[in-house]
């Protein structure tokens, strides 16, 4: 995972000093723009692809992003009930650490929207499994 301009660095083979331009404020910097290929590898590298993320949601896409692989398959409803509620508990604990100071900063927002999204992967997995007992 990229948590360091040095390791982004690594996982782009860009230099520390084009990368930290890329995210430069610096007026002399303002037409300098991350090539996609460059954005891809970051997001190769990271746990998220935030940059993907936004530009979806910019245009009112819905990204079903699967970052975390269950240890068994779904047996059914009640291997799905399990699963939302442990979901739900992790909404529950980072919500928990995020307002503990009062105010949910951007970071803590993000934590929060995915697991948010994990809870509706999981619903999403229950409905299509009471349609087939359904059917």
């Amino acid at each position: 995972m990229v948590y360091t301009l040095g390791e982004a660095a690594r996982a782009t083979g860009k230099s520390k000093a084009t990368i930290g331009r890329y995210y430069s404020d610096a007026e002399e910097h303002s037409d300098r723009f991350m090539p996609i290929d460059v954005v891809a590898q970051l997001e190769a590298a990271s746990r998220f692809p935030h940059v993907t993320s936004a530009l979806a949601d910019l245009r009112g896409i819905t990204l079903s992003y699967d970052g975390e692989k269950r240890n068994a398959q779904s047996n059914g409803i009640n291997s799905d009930v399990v699963a939302l509620a442990q979901r739900f508990g992790m909404l529950m604990a980072e919500y928990n650490q995020a307002i503990g100071d009062g105010k949910i900063s951007i970071n803590e927002a993000k934590r929060l929207l995915r697991e948010t999204l994990a809870i509706q992967q999981v619903l999403l997995e229950m409905k299509l499994n009471l349609e087939e007992e359904a059917s």
